[in-house]
């Protein structure tokens, strides 16, 4: 068996964040978190086991984290992560793959996703901030996630610029 604890992966490993379109289920998360378990204990790169684990955030985050100090991982051992998210798509009915939405706390607290035009259209009419927190499903290593880069407030990460949050040029 090749997954581990999570918190047990060290900052150098490689990170995956899927993001579901909307909030699953009790029995959805199960559902999902039993599957991937299977994939993580049986994931391969080049025959050899992948040190692997997973980390379900809000009800609809999923972390992907793999120790590649231990096991490089190859395009083919990706290429089956990314299969097994598709097939879960289709079984959910959720959205996990789009990664062009962007994910945010709304004033209320809750977890939203938007498009992209759609938060840049938020951002000028002020409902997102400098002080909206954002969800930067962009970063590579557990390192990042770990020293507090994934849930942000909107001016430490990318969003500002992008989006033109709190006269920030514009930039995407």
């Amino acid at each position: 068996m090749s997954a581990v604890d999570f918190s047990l992966l060290p900052g150098d490993a490689r990170l995956w964040i899927f993001a579901a379109s909307r909030p699953l289920a009790p029995d959805e998360s199960a559902a999902l978190l039993s599957r991937v378990d299977r994939f993580v204990e049986g994931w391969l790169a080049h025959g050899h086991p992948v040190v692997g684990a997973r980390d379900w955030r809000h009800d609809r985050f999923l972390l992907i984290g793999a120790d590649e100090r231990a096991t490089g991982v190859s395009g083919c051992s990706i290429d089956s992560l990314f299969r097994v998210f598709k097939e879960l798509e289709g079984q959910f009915g959720a959205g996990l793959l789009d990664r062009s939405g962007v994910w945010f706390r709304d004033g209320a607290g809750e977890i939203r996703s938007v498009s992209r035009p759609e938060f840049r259209a938020l951002a000028a009419s002020g409902e997102v901030t400098t002080d909206t927190v954002v969800f930067d499903n962009t970063l590579t290593t557990v390192g990042e996630l770990n020293g507090g880069r994934w849930e942000v407030p909107v001016r430490d990460a990318w969003h500002a610029q992008a989006f033109a949050v709190g006269g920030a040029p514009a930039g995407a």
